[in-house]
């Protein structure tokens, strides 16, 4: 029987990640839950193979539940009735069986229901799912808002409202309105104060909501009279138990079916603020989106997974001109290169989710005790290597997501085109991931001030200095050619800075970001393959090629470039301003 964590040993690899150790004990803060919960792990070992086993049920889920289900959710989609947003019949089956299976509310301590997984465990349970279905992902991983009310919520709050969602309620972030995308600040929901009724109540409209019709929203919205920036902003509970919050339209969308995208009208609906006002986009927001990024990133991952299963596949069958395609240079080509950005995207994936790990967990147990010096200085660190690497993990991986998507469609040929084979769907579902939770041109803007004062430099040099590949000449071969890049990229940075325009510097930013990443990903995928050259080696061999050849074509076309270049690349308004 399938089983898509089972069948994809890459994933159990990363449970041994180096930072794995101080995550779980930290996470389980002395194994203190072992003496009020049976299910609790009694030590590191009995807390690796908790996760193996969750991991393992939701493998079995995902492969003969949800993905036997996405094609039947894919074409009915969600439908609105009387206001109300009415899941595909299948994601009801997909609810059920995942609320069966205990996978709701599982970053949560257990005193609330939860599981206390941490998060890069989490994002191996996105990943998986998403594989099996991305639109599904959406619904089952907004759970993760509980994270954000969790860590600034009241302790009734808590009590109130996450073992719900550890008993299966759904939850959405409702952040964008019409006039408000990327410039949250715009949000202009009204939030005022009900003196009689000792409440909030909350007015206007919310557009481009995911889930927007779950049981527990958290919700933007303005709260400070006269005020039109970030800091007139908090953030809402709003439960739909309340009433006051209608489905208005559902999207019709490219892809993703599965996941409603819904308009919401509220009127005078009944909300709780959560943690303090004037706080909700500078803080809580902030630590929102960054939990949501990381999320799509392992969705992201899942779907290059399965567009290089349905790839090679295909390629493994399909006969021309007397041979499987799967031998044509130009097809295994494409296919080394798929598994490799996989490969390459996945470790960053991990390797940004045990940083977030590390300084979230003392984030929490600092809500119980005071951190020493040297625990604070810990915090510190993994929180700064958090907020530079997410923005990598979620842009390079979106991309790699819809890259590995539109070739699983080129080596079907003209069958990719047929709505009959799933690389169509993959495609459609893959398109959103750049562009929803902050595009991969914000990612840019979120990474480049790591880049320009030398943050990533530095740790892609420490990177390279930790990075021991032992006696095998095929990876030391490879971390060579990787140093020998090194100066380059330092080289086209400093050439970019120099230039002493900010026009020109943004114009070349995305060129420095994916220099960036794939310096990064390149040090990491080898480390991976000097643990594990069986599962590895290839791809780090494919990787490295590919990121030698992208980043020297770069460095030329930074190191050619001058500030009265821009002219030629702005947008030209031939009417003159004529009718």
């Amino acid at each position: 029987m399938a089983n898509y964590y089972s069948d994809h040993p890459e994933i159990g690899f990363y449970l041994n990640h180096p930072l794995m150790k101080r995550i779980v004990e930290l996470k389980e803060k002395g194994y203190k839950d072992k003496d009020k919960f049976d299910y609790a792990p009694v030590d590191f070992s009995d807390a690796i193979e908790n996760y193996k086993q969750i991991l393992d049920i939701t493998g079995d889920v995902a492969a003969n539940i949800i993905e036997p289900n996405s094609e039947s959710v894919d074409l009915e989609g969600p439908h609105l009735e009387n206001g109300r947003m009415i899941y595909a019949s299948k994601t009801f089956e997909n609810i059920d069986a995942t609320r069966k299976a205990g996978l709701w509310g599982v970053s949560m301590p257990r005193r609330y229901g939860g599981l206390n997984l941490p998060n890069v465990i989490f994002s191996m349970l996105s990943e998986v799912i998403s594989a099996a279905d991305a639109g599904f992902q959406n619904i089952w991983s907004l759970q993760s808002c509980i994270d954000t009310l969790y860590e600034f919520g009241s302790e009734e709050q808590r009590q109130k409202y996450i073992p719900r969602v550890c008993a299966g309620e759904t939850m959405s972030m409702d952040l964008t309105e019409p006039d408000a995308g990327s410039d949250l600040q715009r949000v202009m929901l009204k939030a005022t104060y009900d003196e009689k009724e000792n409440c909030w109540r909350l007015n206007g409209v919310k557009r481009f909501i995911t889930n927007g019709d779950s049981d527990i929203h958290l919700v933007l919205a303005r709260s400070e009279e006269g005020t039109k920036d970030g800091r007139g902003l908090s953030m809402f509970i709003y439960d739909k138990n309340q009433g006051g919050v209608n489905v208005r339209h559902i999207e019709h969308k490219l892809g993703i079916h599965g996941s409603p995208t819904c308009e919401l009208t509220y009127k005078n609906a009944k909300a709780e603020l959560c943690g303090s006002t004037r706080l909700g986009l500078i803080k809580y927001v902030m630590a929102l989106m960054n939990g949501a990024r990381l999320g799509i990133a392992a969705q992201s991952v899942g779907v290059e997974q399965e567009a290089y299963n349905e790839g090679l596949a295909y390629a493994k069958e399909r006969q021309q001109f007397g041979d499987k395609i799967i031998n044509f240079p130009a097809v295994y080509d494409m296919l080394s290169r798929m598994k490799a950005k996989l490969d390459a995207g996945r470790s960053l994936l991990y390797q940004t989710a045990c940083y977030v790990d590390v300084y979230k967990c003392l984030e929490d147990i600092e809500r119980d005790r005071k951190l020493t010096p040297e625990e604070k200085q810990e915090m510190k660190k993994y929180q700064r290597l958090a907020d530079a690497f997410t923005p990598l993990a979620k842009g390079m991986n979106s991309e790699y997501a819809n890259q590995n998507a539109y070739d699983a469609i080129s080596i079907h040929g003209g069958s990719g085109f047929i709505m009959e084979y799933k690389s169509q769907r993959l495609y459609r579902d893959a398109r959103i991931f750049s562009i929803y939770e902050g595009t991969t041109q914000l990612q840019v803007v979120a990474a480049i001030r790591y880049i320009s004062n030398g943050t990533m430099l530095n740790n892609i040099k420490d990177m390279d200095e930790a990075l021991c590949v032992g006696d095998n000449p095929t990876l030391a071969s490879l971390k060579t050619r990787v140093e020998k890049l090194i100066p380059i990229y330092e080289e086209a940075i400093n050439y970019a800075k120099g230039l002493g325009n900010q026009d020109a510097f943004d114009f070349l930013a995305r060129r420095l970001y994916d220099m960036t990443c794939e310096l990064v990903m390149s040090l990491l995928i080898i480390r991976d393959a000097a643990e594990a050259p069986e599962l590895f080696q290839k791809s780090a061999n494919v990787y490295v090629r590919m990121a030698e050849e992208n980043i020297l074509g770069k460095a030329a076309y930074i190191k050619n470039f001058q500030v009265e270049d821009l002219d030629s690349f702005k947008a030209n308004d031939d009417s003159n301003g004529e009718e």
